[in-house]
């Protein structure tokens, strides 16, 4: 077979470079414009992660401004309606040594105790307001201290036990005055329908569930019964924390369980 001639040779290695320089060209064009879309890519995430800074920012700085508000109030109460509603109280208790006629004894008395129960009310809403007990282990504390203030003159016992439970874990404000007010109703219950003779708070945490007991020795709930609007509150009141609300019958007693997602 002939060898090809020289010059044909020749166009064809330049053909063939030619090509190898179109591909490469290809291939370069091909990785810049790759290149380009990757660092626009990287830029707009960088964009978008500032713009998450930002609102991740503008948000704690809302929640800053929300809490001091929080705090402010609580002040305010504290120092003016705390002290307004202590000095009725002293007033009366000074018009009640004077009194002598029964019926204004008794006037006085109504006021004394309706003067009382306002206190109550706005410790339990400076308890609510101060975001420094926003966690589980101060909403344990205050819960076991108000069952115990509330039945400390009646007949009732009160006993608790925690298990498990990180005290510092967070809570929102939401959420512990919502338990708060649900433990309030079931105590209540207790001290005005059950008839029992103690009631046992249990406390204890499961990874990210928290759980609330509320069991007392009374006479149970009858087969039947309608569901009365306390016991309708506190289901929705778990409801809107996306959490439980179960009631156990129990020989003797009843027994209600709260569970949220922390």
């Amino acid at each position: 077979m002939k060898s090809l001639p020289s010059e044909i040779k020749l166009i064809f290695l330049i053909a063939l470079l030619l090509v190898v320089l179109l591909v490469a060209f290809t291939i370069f064009i091909v990785l810049m414009y790759n290149r380009k879309q990757l660092l626009y890519l990287k830029e707009q995430q960088l964009k978008e992660s500032e713009h998450q800074n930002q609102l991740l920012q503008k948000e704690l700085e809302k929640q800053k401004v929300l809490e001091q508000e929080r705090e402010r109030i609580s002040h305010d109460m504290h120092d003016d309606l705390g002290a307004g509603i202590s000095a009725l109280k002293l007033q009366a208790e000074f018009l009640k040594q004077k009194a002598g006629d029964d019926d204004l004894q008794n006037d006085i008395d109504e006021l004394l105790k309706t003067s009382e129960e306002m206190n109550i009310s706005m410790r339990e809403m400076l308890w609510s307001l101060n975001s420094g007990n926003d966690t589980l282990g101060s909403f344990i504390d205050y819960a076991i201290l108000y069952t115990g203030n509330f039945l400390k003159k009646t007949k009732i016992m009160v006993y608790s036990e925690c298990e498990d439970i990180i005290a510092e874990t967070p809570i929102s404000t939401e959420m512990r005055r919502n338990l708060f007010l649900c433990l309030k109703e079931a105590v209540n219950n207790v001290y005005k329908h059950s008839q029992a003779n103690t009631v046992k708070l249990s406390f204890w945490q499961d990874e990210n569930n928290f759980f609330m007991k509320i069991s007392d020795n009374g006479n149970g709930i009858s087969d039947g019964q309608k569901e009365g609007n306390g016991l309708r509150n506190m289901k929705r009141r778990m409801n809107e924390l996306s959490g439980e609300c179960s009631i156990i019958s129990e020989n003797p007693g009843t027994c209600l369980v709260f569970k949220i997602a922390l």
